[in-house]
Formats: C-alpha cells, structure tokens, sequence
C-alpha cells in the first residue's frame, strides 16, 4: 500500500529568509536558495540602472548633437550661399566632419557602459549564486512534474492559474496571490528541455503556447528572450512528426519556411513529410490527443498521483473505527504532567501523528541551522550514495552538539518512543528542504539491499521513522523479525506551493529494548 506521509502534513509554516552564506549549487532543488536569488537579482538591477543612467547620458549628448546639426542646416546651410562665405561657418563644418562625427562614430564610451555593466554582472557570477544551466532544466522538470502529478493544464499554468479538468471544466486547485503569466520564450525554454530530453509528450504541449504567444507578439523582438518564433516553430514541428501528427509537423514547418524560406534543413523535412503522407496517408480518427508515456521505473506511478491529487484529503471508506485520538504519555514521568495530543492515523502499519511536536520558535531555529549545511539530497545507490531526480530536495544534518534544542528533541522522542536516538543506534537529525516542484517518489525508508550504505553505521536497519514538521509523524519500518515492512512504501508528493520543511530522525535496530509501547497491536 502507498502512503503519502510526506505530504499529508505539507502545509509547513512558511519560512522567514535569512541573509547569510549559503550553498547556491544546484539551486533548483531548494527553495531557501531560490528565495535568496531575489537579492542576487536586486544586485543585477542595480547594476542595470547604473547603465541605464549612463547611456541615457550618452544618447543626451548624441541628441545635442544632432538638434546642433539640424538646426544649422535648416538656418543656415539653406540660407543664403553667402553664409559659407564665411570663414567660421566653413570652419566648423570642415571641423565637424573631419573630427566631431568620427569622435562620435568611433566613441569608446558605448563599449565602456557595456563593459562597466558585463563586469558588474561577473562580479555577482564570481560568487557563485547565480542559477547555472541545471537550475534552469531542473525549475522547467519541475513545472512538467507539477503539470503531470497535479493533472495541470499547461494553457493555465501560461497564464498563472493552477488548474485541472473536471467534468470537462477547468477548476482552480489553487489559487495564487500574485498570478504571474508566462511569455512566449518562457513557454519556448520549457518546451526545449522536454525536447532535448526526447520528451515529445510535454514539449508538444509547452511549444504550442511558445508558438501561440510568439505570433500574437507580431515581429517584435525582445533582447531578453533566447527563442523566437521560428525557434518554436522549428522544435514543435519536430515534435509533432515524433508523435506521429505528420500532417501538423508539414503544416508547421511549411509556416516556417514563409519567415525562412532558404532554410535547406526545412526545406528536406518539407520535402520527407510530404512524401511519407503519399505512401501512408493518416486514417481518419476522433482520437486526436496525445498520450503521456508509460513508466518502467514507477509502477505505483499512478495510484501514487491520485493520492497527491486528493492533497492531503482522504476518502471516506478509509475511515476505520478503531483509530483513535487521546493525549499520551506513554507511562513516562517526563510527560505525565504535559501529554501529547496523538492521533492514530493507521493500524497496518501503524502510523501516529503527534501533535504540536515542536513550537513555532523551534522549527525556526532548526531551519536557521540547517540553512549552511543544506546539499543537495542523496539516495542509496548500490554501496554508494547518489543524488536522483525521483528525490528533489537539500538537506543538512545536525549533530546533537549544533545546538541544546536538538537535545532536547532527541530526549523528546525517546519519551514518546522509549527508543534509544542517541547515535550510532539513530542517525544525526536530517532536515530537507525541497526545490521547485520538489519531491520524493515512493520509497522506503529502510534499506531493502544488504549491501546498503544505511549498514556502515553497524547497528542494523531503520527500524523506525520520527518525521517532523509542526506535527511528528512516527512509523515503524520493520516487522518484529527484523524483515521490512511492505505496506510503509510511502512518498513526498511535488511541492505545489509553499516552502516545505522536514525533519526525519532515523532510528535502527541496534541498541533498542524493542519495546513497542506505542503500538496496540502486540502481535505485529
């Protein structure tokens, strides 16, 4: 059985940004670090201003100059031919065009700006917090993954609205604050990613709007964008004649050759589409639309989307009547005076969330500790460890020495649990932040191979999980033969909106009195 335990609860408290060095690589995988290119931006726009000032006194002066030429060939060039009698009058126009006009034509100050303007960019680059070229493909997988988890509707999403088709209408799923459109070359980049990665299913879709966006631009040309309308053109046909639309791939490419009409490539793609239409002509079909490839690598793919679609709700008939809530204290002095509100969320497997685990001030205080630490989040890859994309996120880990408030959660855990958090018999508390449209595909926690990274600590596997946001959630991973439990595959859904924060502490087998006081169901 697949749980989403990892975004039941991911309404985190949004976090306050705070300004201090932090770890910029791989940027797309935080959101703390893409927060922080806000002020790397603002830099930028300083710099744009200076420059700005700069040529706008530059185009001053050349407009001085041209209202003093004008002038004297309205006033005085077409006067009378006695004006050029005149020496100073034919002084100053020999000046000129020997001298004034190349002082102005061959001018460095233009080049200067440029140049003031460059180096104040590579100064910002030199630090290393601008997004590299990964940031940007990974922020655009990003949006493909909200699109396809989420059933977005990619014409929404252009025009800053989170939608999904029910019953043949759009409904918001969320609504934002700020609604931010997307432009032609927004829509084109998105598009190329899906394109280069041979992912002809979402760049169809992105290309279309880059396409559509583009023509109603006219011919005007932005100095910003990267793509243009042929661009779009030219990646969309393609993309078509790779889905098998071959009639749509001519149609677009016979467009393409209007606006580029000696582009030889086109002209042969023109030429092979117009012949594979003679041999195999398309039969005639209401179904039209494209179809999202099959997953060899995630066969709980979609009941894993339709649990993140209910967006923490679920179903009625999952209602059993032996779930519970009470305040607990587990027999433990600590708590008899101050017992914690649980609520028993599954009996197979046995799932708790405890309430107000953590204050407000403490998650804070957590979040500003990990902030220096954060890298980018790693999976157990053979014996090794490696980062993936089914994980987008950073984390750091903290050592009960970081500071007396992970002391004080680690005793808080044993309270409740009767465990032993102390390592090497649970690991250091891992705290994650997740990126732009961040997520964790269905996963166990506990190692299913025995030549896991998870086995150098020497004390076993993860036996239990203690997840943390405002709330705790806290499973068991093993069954009491020490084999792993099946039904605790569970996942982190895309982050949709927000800024979420977790805390995961590890405990493993070694080192426990294995008493499992917490759970009703002895016989497990």
């Amino acid at each position: 059985m697949l749980y989403d335990f990892k975004s039941i609860y991911s309404a985190c408290v949004i976090i306050r940004v705070i300004l201090m060095p932090l770890s910029f690589g791989e940027m797309y995988t935080s959101l703390l670090n893409v927060k922080q290119a806000i002020n790397v931006e603002r830099q930028l726009i300083d710099h744009l201003e200076t420059y700005i000032e700069h040529e706008s006194e530059r185009l001053e002066d050349i407009k001085r100059f041209y209202a003093k030429v004008s002038d004297l060939h309205s006033e005085v060039y077409s006067g009378p031919s006695a004006a050029m009698a005149n020496p100073l009058v034919a002084f100053t126009l020999i000046k000129r065009l020997q001298s004034e006009w190349l002082n102005l034509i061959y001018s460095d100050e233009a080049q200067e700006n440029t140049q003031d303007f460059r180096s104040g960019y590579e100064e910002v680059e030199k630090e290393g917090s601008l997004p590299k070229l990964e940031d940007l493909q990974g922020a655009a997988k990003g949006l493909m993954r909200l699109q396809d988890v989420y059933a977005l509707q990619v014409g929404g999403l252009v025009r800053g609205h989170f939608q999904r088709i029910t019953d043949g209408n759009p409904i918001d799923i969320y609504s934002p604050t700020v609604s931010v459109p997307l432009s032609g070359d927004d829509c084109f980049l998105v598009g190329k990613v899906a394109y280069e990665l041979e992912d002809y299913y979402h760049s169809v879709q992105w290309l279309e709007e880059s396409v559509r966006l583009f023509r109603g631009a006219g011919r005007e040309w932005s100095p910003e964008n990267e793509g243009t309308l042929e661009d779009a053109l030219d990646h969309l046909a393609f993309s078509h004649f790779k889905t098998g639309n071959i009639s749509y791939a001519l149609s677009l490419s016979q467009e393409l050759l209007n606006h580029d009409p000696m582009n030889g490539r086109v002209l042969k793609n023109v030429q092979k589409y117009e012949r594979l239409l003679v041999d195999s002509p398309p039969l005639l079909s209401t179904d039209t639309g494209l179809k999202r490839p099959n997953t060899t690598y995630l066969r709980t793919r979609n009941t894993y989307e339709r649990l993140c679609r209910t967006q923490g709700t679920q179903p009625t008939h999952y209602e059993n009547p032996r779930l519970f809530c009470d305040y607990f204290n587990n027999d433990s002095p600590g708590l008899l005076l101050q017992p914690i509100r649980r609520e028993v969320l599954s009996l197979q497997p046995y799932v708790v969330l405890y309430h107000s685990f953590i204050t407000d001030s403490e998650a804070e205080s957590i979040r500003e500790l990990a902030q220096t630490g954060l890298r980018r989040s790693v999976v157990a890859s053979g014996e090794e460890q490696a980062t993936a994309e089914y994980r987008i996120s950073k984390s750091a880990w903290l050592k009960e020495t970081a500071h007396p408030i992970i002391g004080r959660l680690d005793q808080r855990i044993t309270l409740l649990t009767s465990l032993n958090v102390q390592p090497p018999y649970a690991e250091y508390l891992q705290v994650v932040n997740y990126g732009i449209g961040g997520h964790y595909e269905p996963h166990f926690d506990h190692a299913t191979s025995a030549s896991s990274p998870l086995f150098r600590l020497n004390t076993g596997n993860r036996v239990a999980t203690f997840m943390i946001y405002n709330a705790a959630l806290f499973w068991w991973n093993l069954h009491r033969n020490g084999q792993g439990d099946g039904d605790t595959l569970h996942a982190g859904c895309p982050v949709l909106v927000g800024d979420k924060w977790v805390a995961n502490k590890w405990i493993h087998e070694y080192g426990q009195e294995f008493q499992r006081r917490c759970s009703p169901n002895p016989e497990e």
